[in-house]
């Protein structure tokens, strides 16, 4: 019988890709989301419906899970909690590191043995500009509030929020610990993932704004990202394939494609690949990123067995990002929806 993987952001980018992913590897997926996402989740991954169940929960920082709980072997814990309109930023924080440790604390009573949890390279960043799994970000919960900066919101709560899983987990050997950090990300969304109407929501703005004559690409500050596929990859890996902390320690893993992020080349690509595109790509001078630190991927490799040759190439992410807009374009305008995409803001992770 199919084991049971509890996930959470599955109606998200990065979440419904490890749903894909875990469907595809033949687990049993228990995906939990806010009453607003169930009925359009329901709808989609419909080749695996036997195996893909959705169940509604409104607030994961305190919820009872027990009866989502049962039978499940592993949980993927990529949702990003989102404070209710009436709370304000502040609640970011502690309601990220209340929506971890209930999610911990219920899995190990009920006796989950593999935990995955998606953080952030927003942990790690720091004045020496290296990313490593040693490295964390020295900002502070009071700093991040007082700054009233929405990115500094963030990277605080995810954070203060891995501290708060790692202290747990010291505690708890019995229970498998993985976190999987990651830069911005990029990719095509899944095939099966309904999606009615309209939606920019995610990185994949980007991809929109290199098909938007007069967009813009702007940021992330440096040149790192990760193709979506590979990101929910390592999900899975750190499941199946894990390497047990008793033999290599800590599993806190920071990961990125091994290629670098390149406004101009993504525009280049475009323009020689999809060269019936031409009127339709970004005109303006893309932004160019500082110079690439490597990022030495041997810990991903140690723990998952995932090597710099299994990522996707750089052209492979931008062309299939925009194969995917078209797709997308083409079926929210035959529902008779009109498709304008927004400008290119800050970018602010999403993943429910």
């Amino acid at each position: 019988m199919a084991k049971t993987v509890l996930i959470t952001g599955a109606s998200g980018y990065v979440g419904s890709h490890v749903c894909e992913q875990l469907l595809v590897a033949g687990f049993r997926v228990r995906a939990i989301a806010r009453a607003g996402k169930v009925n359009t989740l329901r709808k989609s991954f419909t080749s695996h419906s036997d195996r893909f169940e959705v169940v509604e929960l409104q607030d994961i920082t305190n919820s009872d899970l027990s009866d989502v709980l049962k039978g499940v072997f592993a949980i993927v814990h990529v949702a990003v909690y989102l404070p209710f309109e009436s709370e304000g930023a502040e609640k970011m924080i502690p309601g990220t590191i209340d929506s971890v440790l209930n999610i911990v604390k219920q899995a190990e009573a009920a006796g989950v043995k593999h935990i995955v949890v998606t953080g952030t390279f927003a942990t790690v960043m720091n004045p020496q500009g290296t990313f490593s799994h040693d490295d964390w970000n020295p900002i502070t919960k009071e700093a991040a509030i007082q700054s009233k900066d929405q990115m500094a919101v963030y990277a605080a709560a995810k954070k203060y929020s891995e501290l708060a899983l790692w202290e747990w987990a010291e505690a708890h050997p019995n229970v498998e610990v993985t976190t999987v950090s990651p830069p911005i990300v990029f990719g095509p969304w899944p095939s099966e993932f309904y999606m009615p109407t309209p939606n920019f929501g995610s990185t994949t703005i980007a991809m929109w704004n290199l098909l938007k004559p007069e967009g813009q690409l702007t940021g992330p500050a440096i040149p790192y990202y990760i193709d979506v596929r590979d990101l929910a990859k390592a999900h899975v890996l750190a499941i199946t394939h894990s390497a047990p902390t008793s033999k290599v320690g800590r599993k806190r893993l920071v990961i990125s494609s091994p290629h670098a992020l390149d406004w101009e080349k993504a525009i280049n690509i475009v323009k020689e690949e999809r060269q019936q595109l031409a009127d339709r790509v970004i005109k303006k001078t893309p932004y160019k990123f500082p110079p690439r630190a490597i990022i030495d991927l041997g810990r991903v490799k140690e723990v998952l067995g995932m090597k710099a040759e299994d990522f996707h190439t750089f052209e492979a992410t931008i062309l299939d990002s925009i194969d995917n807009c078209l797709k997308l374009e083409k079926e929210w305008i035959s529902s008779g929806h009109e498709v304008n995409v927004p400008d290119l803001g800050p970018f602010v992770p999403a993943a429910e």
